[in-house]
């Protein structure tokens, strides 16, 4: 073999090398802990997680489109405990359109928890509006393997438009609902009161938007979330983790508007969920697909 074939076929094993030396160096170090894997069928493309306000040792994780209206209380571990079924929609054939991102907050009474399913997935930018779920947490959903609640919707429309998109949050702080689209070079930052009557319908507000460096679609941004003091912000990618931190009690949308950090992630099959500890002091991620693999990192 001459000394340039020899040059090219190492050079390429040993890049290999150095990645794989490198992700080994990051588990080492535990800034990336493999928490478990998603241990049943039915949760086969996961499209959310957030902590239970009500429970520290269980999360709700969702699937996206195909799926009914339903979502799951999950351990860290990837064990499902229980699947919550609760009303949707009689215009969509399983009860929702495309559930795409799952919080969890404040709510109409301040002693309860709420969670929020956003029925916000909307790929070719043609659904005349979003929907919202918002249902009380019930500390009787993790004593049994099936459980039934009552969600109050609330419908939303864009101001300019149509769009897709995957990421909801819970500002607890100044009481709004956070949407960030998906798709195109920059993405746009919407909020509304999380204060709303059943079946209300509300025009977002645009906040502003955000542009993030790389090509489409690795770029699009699939997930969020706000920590549960309202101090801490993350959004995702397919290939990128963003973090800020808030000042005071400025608006989550002026944060943003930051330069973010960017920290470390164990890039997935599709991911598109990500979720803070119930302390903030980490975060967990995982994919769609069946037995997904879920991630557990510390924030900065």
């Amino acid at each position: 073999m001459s000394r340039a074939k020899k040059i090219n076929v190492l050079v390429p094993v040993i890049f290999l090398l150095f990645l794989g030396a490198y992700a080994r160096h990051k588990y080492i170090s535990h800034e990336i802990v493999l928490s478990g894997n998603l241990q049943d069928r039915q949760l086969d493309e996961i499209s959310g997680i957030s902590a239970s306000g009500l429970n520290n040792n269980f999360y709700y994780v969702h699937n996206d489109s195909g799926d009914t209206s339903r979502f799951f209380a999950i351990t860290t571990d990837g064990k499902l405990n229980t699947t919550i079924y609760y009303n949707g929609s009689g215009a969509a054939p399983q009860g929702v359109f495309d559930c795409e991102d799952i919080a969890v907050g404040p709510g109409p009474d301040l002693k309860k928890s709420y969670v929020y399913l956003g029925d916000i997935g909307d790929n070719y930018a043609t659904r005349k509006y979003i929907t919202i779920y918002r249902i009380a947490e019930q500390a009787a959903w993790f004593k049994g393997a099936r459980a039934n609640a009552t969600a109050t919707p609330l419908h939303l429309k864009y101001p300019d438009g149509p769009k897709d998109a995957e990421a909801l949050m819970v500002d607890p702080l100044q009481k709004l609902l956070y949407i960030v689209s998906k798709r195109h070079d920059t993405v746009g930052i919407y909020t509304t009161p999380l204060a709303f009557k059943a079946n209300d319908t509300v025009v977002l507000t645009r906040r502003g938007k955000l542009f993030f460096k790389g090509y489409k679609p690795f770029k699009w941004i699939t997930a969020g979330d706000i920590s549960k003091d309202g101090r801490q912000i993350l959004l995702k990618s397919y290939e990128k983790v963003y973090y800020w931190k808030r000042n005071a009690s400025e608006p989550i949308w002026k944060t943003m508007a930051r330069q973010p950090d960017e920290l470390n992630y164990q890039q997935e099959k599709q991911g598109e969920a990500i979720g803070f500890t119930p302390d903030g002091k980490g975060f967990y991620t995982t994919s769609e697909g069946v037995f997904a693999p879920i991630y557990y990192y510390k924030t900065p």
